[in-house]
């Protein structure tokens, strides 16, 4: 199918994301300067790429104490958990911004939440391209839209977590920090069987220190950042997310993008296209940093 036809496929998908838009750009909390919670700590480079900027905190084993939300149930078979996923390599940072700089892959990252006809619109389009995404999703998406927890999995997408409420949960004190991640967890496990491997704070690129021990606390060893920011939350037109993504993106990239934007869901098409141009392939946030 070429770009101009899936384009056009995607047109009525994209309005109906337009309409019922209700994703809230994560912009930078640090005012566009990436910087890690401790700028002393600095965790080994990921191979193949330079020092990540990230915080180092130290492991800890115990989980928080918190009554689950009624969460409603799917038929079918359930996701498997995280413990049944590839491992991941040893040394990776507490926040993790791009993989291995070496081979052809690169991560799609969605911050999860929007109208459900231009989310399966956005999947499909990448299932086409035989493509791979990573979503996160807000707890109270899934709560309202909760088959749509299964369509990321059947499609052969990655599930993750990006807060209950989308509130910018750095500048929570920790009680309503751990809440906002664990509620979305338990919405995660009750919908899918488990709580996916990847967090992401809601409203900031990087996590404070305090919230990346919450969310090893809640089971998310790592924070997932990203390397490339589409700017797509601010609605600048398909061409201008296009001309960003393709722009800055590299072997190993995470690049952040968002449901419930028309902009993103006509860009698609470009974007993957442009990408099997220069020989990169869109795959999940696992198989990006398990190759």
């Amino acid at each position: 199918m070429t770009f101009l036809h899936r384009r056009t496929v995607l047109r009525a998908a994209a309005a109906g994301a337009l309409a019922g838009a209700g994703a809230v750009g994560c912009g930078r909390s640090d005012g566009g300067e990436v910087r890690a919670a401790d700028p002393s700590a600095r965790a080994p480079a990921p191979p193949g790429g330079a020092a990540a900027s990230s915080p180092v905190s130290s492991p800890s084993a115990s989980l928080p104490r918190v009554s689950r939300a009624p969460a409603p149930s799917l038929v079918g078979p359930v996701a498997p958990g995280a413990s049944a996923l590839p491992p991941l390599p040893p040394l990776l940072p507490p926040q993790i911004e791009y993989g291995p700089r070496e081979g052809s892959a690169v991560a799609l990252t969605f911050h999860g939440q929007g109208d459900p006809k231009g989310v399966t619109a956005l999947l499909a389009e990448a299932e086409r391209a035989g493509a791979r995404v990573t979503v996160l999703a807000v707890g109270s998406w899934l709560d309202a839209e909760p088959r749509m927890a299964r369509r990321v999995l059947d499609g052969g997408h990655e599930l993750g977590n990006h807060t209950m409420r989308h509130l910018d949960i750095c500048k929570m004190g920790e009680r309503a920090a751990r809440a906002e991640i664990v509620q979305c967890a338990e919405r995660l496990r009750g919908l899918t069987g488990g709580i996916g491997r990847w967090f992401r704070p809601s409203r900031a690129r990087l996590a404070t220190e305090r919230v990346v021990r919450l969310a090893r606390q809640a089971g998310y060893p790592h924070v997932l950042s990203y390397d490339v920011d589409s700017l797509d939350h601010t609605d600048p037109g398909a061409e201008a997310v296009r001309r960003t993504v393709l722009g800055a993106v590299r072997p190993g990239s995470v690049v952040s993008l968002h449901f419930g934007h028309a902009g993103t869901v006509a860009a698609l098409p470009a974007i993957l296209d442009g990408l099997h141009r220069r020989g990169l392939r869109a795959v999940t946030t696992t198989e990006l940093l398990t190759r």
